[in-house]
């Protein structure tokens, strides 16, 4: 018997994983996770590939996540799909208000808005789609490389900033235990 340590261990646990993902989850929570990843339409036959389950499968998944506004679908055949970025959006507000307090959210917010402004003012525009990499002198491809980052950076800033600011309002509205104030219908 030879000990054959030549073999791909991150491999086998990673099939290890997925069999085990598989067992332990139902078709429509399978397709519920391929689906948080997927940003590009596709079709139900893809998307039952990805979740390892039946077509039909899929297509009875899918509409129950249509349904909720956890997916959208486009055409009707073949109908394809794709994750809601809004309800994603939606979910991250929720979750950022539901562990965080107004005035931490408040403090987070202030970072970002202050960093916002220091990025205002060293790309010399009001916004990153203002910004042109090619006033990068002499074609510097490190420099160039960096203010790309930068730019990258102040996009997710912007972005974050929404949330954020969606976040802090809604914390508000729950008040400090997480309660709504607005009381229930």
């Amino acid at each position: 018997m030879s000990d054959d340590t030549t073999g791909d261990s991150s491999s086998d646990e990673s099939g290890e994983a997925r069999r085990q993902w598989e067992r332990d989850r139902t078709t429509f929570q399978r397709v519920y996770d391929v689906m948080t990843g997927v940003t590009e339409h596709a079709s139900a036959s893809e998307i039952a590939e990805r979740a390892a389950c039946s077509p039909d499968g899929a297509r009875n998944a899918l509409t129950q996540l249509v349904e909720m506004g956890i997916v959208d679908r486009r055409g009707s055949r073949p109908a394809e799909y794709r994750r809601n970025e809004s309800y994603f959006e939606w979910k991250r507000v929720e979750t950022l208000a539901d562990d965080h307090t107004a005035a931490t959210l408040r403090e987070r917010l202030d970072d970002l808005l202050a960093e916002d402004a220091d990025l205002q003012e060293s790309f010399g525009v009001p916004n990153p789609d203002a910004a042109s990499v090619a006033s990068v002198k002499g074609g510097d491809h490190a420099a160039v490389h960096d203010r790309l980052e930068s730019l990258s950076r102040w996009r997710t800033v912007r972005h974050d900033i929404e949330l954020l600011q969606r976040a802090v309002s809604r914390a508000e509205t729950r008040g400090r235990d997480g309660t709504d104030l607005r009381g229930s219908a």
